[in-house]
């Protein structure tokens, strides 16, 4: 942990809360963008952004620096949103419209990166993103949150084990299951087979990746 961190968290710890003010006004934004691709409503986001900064409030004063501040706080707004999920999928998911469906794919798939792994960059093509967006909301929590983290947000393995809390092998396994079970479902769609079939066809490049 870098000095002005280490002295930011010391604040924080304290109870300071003009260093709490000053974390939401930094990490606000970015949080605010993790929490609507997971959830796909802003609304739902924001409230849930609220709770977020409350356990970061509540919880400071016991945060001990063991990982950086930054993926303390993305692992509380997965947590966070993760739940919310849970919870929505057993009281409203009756509820689901396409108009925030069609949003959260318009964001996330304009957004995804990393094409020398993932081929989803590559089938990408503007009359696909409604379909992309359907495929990730699909897809079972841990593997479309491990693909937001990574595809989206850049996190390396490192970080993003901490913030799920599992081991670098689990995120590794879950980012290959979340990538093939979205091809799969990009398959059965016949406006993305054409994409899909020049990406099976082109090498991926020889890269390891190694953070």
């Amino acid at each position: 942990m870098q000095g002005a961190e280490a002295e930011l968290v010391a604040e924080l710890r304290a109870g300071s809360v003009e260093a709490f003010n000053y974390v939401i006004a930094v990490y606000h934004p970015p949080l605010y963008h993790l929490v609507y691709r997971m959830l796909g409503d802003p609304a739902d986001a924001a409230d849930t952004l609220q709770e977020v900064f409350l356990k970061v409030f509540r919880a400071a004063a016991h945060f001990e620096g063991k990982s950086s501040l930054k993926t303390w706080l993305y692992r509380i707004a997965v947590h966070e949103a993760s739940n919310y999920r849970r919870w929505w999928y057993r009281h409203k998911k009756q509820e689901t419209s396409l108009e925030s469906e069609d949003s959260f794919g318009r964001t996330l798939a304009e957004r995804l990166r990393d094409p020398g792994v993932s081929p989803l960059a590559r089938a990408m093509r503007a009359e696909a993103q409604q379909e992309i967006a359907r495929g990730l909301a699909a897809l079972p929590d841990p593997y479309r949150t491990t693909l937001i983290l990574r595809d989206v947000e850049g996190f390396s393995y490192a970080e993003m084990a901490e913030i799920l809390e599992v081991r670098e092998g689990t995120v590794k396994s879950r980012l290959v299951r979340g990538r093939e079970l979205l091809r799969q479902y990009m398959e059965t769609r016949p406006q993305m087979r054409e994409a899909l079939g020049a990406v099976a066809e082109t090498p991926q490049p020889g890269r390891v990746e190694t953070r």
